[in-house]
């Protein structure tokens, strides 16, 4: 009987445990869906009291659903970087035929950028050109500041009198000013800001980055592709239209894109009113479609495929993978071309990414960033704190 009696017991013991864990379970997943797609602050009491049936406040961070005008549009880029960017060097043959390199000697490098010559600001390639011939025949040294990552340090470099020119020379290649075609990605009504590219303007000579002075967009009108195969990308070639619709000028160059203001507002023939921009966790594999212009100025829209979403996200700008699906476009371009970059992707009626890079072996597929990324970066999505009441 005995026996008996510890098995009843270790039995109903058992039994009110899992029926304890149970309700527990139910409990915690009732309040994790109430509050799913809520950042919620912990600082306080979550959920309300159920045993004395006072209610208790709930904070939450609630983010704003924002909407924009999707792009679509190509738009000319002209950017000045601070101060001239060295993207080459070169032997210079002196009066005594020999080679010599001063900028080397001073320690200069490619990607170094010149902030200032003889103690003035370094404005313009020409502006050094001018310092340069100023020292004629004297072989006075150039005194030059110079930026390299986060550190500025100052040089001495020494003219030579070029056999070849009978020219001052240091033998530096440098450049100021970055220029090309790429497409728009969005613009935000209220703000007048809009975002394009996707991913950072770099040097064609050096792939740093640019450290932005000042740009302007302009829009552009594609007058021929170059299509792109295995192994070669393809491009758009076009023309800047000056005092077109579109024009701004650009206040950011980031990892997610360029950003700045227009001067008037953006239109789009698909889409006359704003719509929502994703968030990441809302972005999905499947159809969507892709904006972009590949003759003249008109836009249109083409059929892609989000084949991948990654998470935890690669804050290198690749979000997500973009096949092209678009028989038309395929045929036009060859897949994706430069050019395209900033393209908007559209899925279930909201912007959720731009297209920024092509696969070298596969032109029909390329790498996306999430619009959020672009948006924030912007400036344009913040977290507005909320108190509700939980009963």
């Amino acid at each position: 009987m005995e026996k008996k009696s510890c098995r009843r017991v270790a039995y109903i013991t058992v039994m009110v445990c899992l029926a304890v864990i149970l309700c527990f379970w139910c409990y915690s997943t009732c309040s994790l869906s109430l509050l799913h797609g809520f950042n919620v602050n912990t600082g306080g009491s979550v959920g309300p009291d159920i045993f004395s049936g006072n209610k208790q406040k709930l904070a939450v961070n609630a983010v704003s659903q924002l909407k924009v005008i999707p792009g679509g549009q190509s738009i000319g880029i002209v950017m000045h970087s601070k101060g001239i960017m060295v993207v080459g060097m070169s032997n210079i043959i002196d009066e005594s035929g020999n080679p010599v390199n001063p900028a080397e000697e001073a320690g200069i490098r490619v990607g170094d950028l010149i902030l200032s010559v003889n103690g003035k600001k370094a404005d313009s390639e020409q502006q050094l050109r001018n310092e340069i011939s100023g020292c004629g025949n004297s072989k006075r040294n150039v005194e030059l500041e110079i930026k390299r990552g986060g550190k500025v340090f100052k040089t001495s470099i020494r003219t030579v009198l070029c056999r070849e020119t009978g020219r001052p020379r240091v033998g530096l290649f440098v450049r100021d000013t970055a220029s090309g075609v790429g497409t728009i990605s969005f613009y935000h009504p209220e703000s007048g800001i809009y975002g394009a590219l996707g991913h950072i303007i770099t040097d064609v000579d050096t792939a740093m980055g640019i450290d932005l002075s000042d740009g302007r967009i302009t829009e552009a009108s594609i007058r021929g592709i170059h299509r792109g195969r295995r192994g070669q990308p393809g491009e758009k070639v076009g023309f800047f239209i000056e005092g077109g619709p579109i024009e701004g000028n650009i206040e950011k160059n980031t990892r997610y894109g360029i950003f700045g203001k227009l001067k008037t507002p953006l239109e789009n023939p698909y889409y006359t009113k704003p719509v929502p921009v994703a968030l990441s966790c809302q972005i999905k594999k499947g159809p969507a479609e892709m904006l972009t212009v590949i003759d003249g100025t008109e836009i249109k829209k083409y059929e892609v495929e989000i084949q991948d979403v990654f998470y935890p996200w690669n804050h290198r700008g690749k979000g997500m993978i973009i096949r092209i699906s678009d028989r038309e476009l395929v045929e036009n371009t060859g897949g994706i071309i430069q050019g395209m970059s900033g393209s908007p992707i559209i899925q279930d009626g909201m912007l959720v990414g731009v297209l920024t890079h092509v696969f070298i072996n596969d032109p029909l597929r390329g790498y996306g960033v999430p619009a959020e990324w672009m948006v924030k970066e912007a400036g344009l999505l913040r977290s507005d704190k909320i108190l509700q009441n939980a009963s």
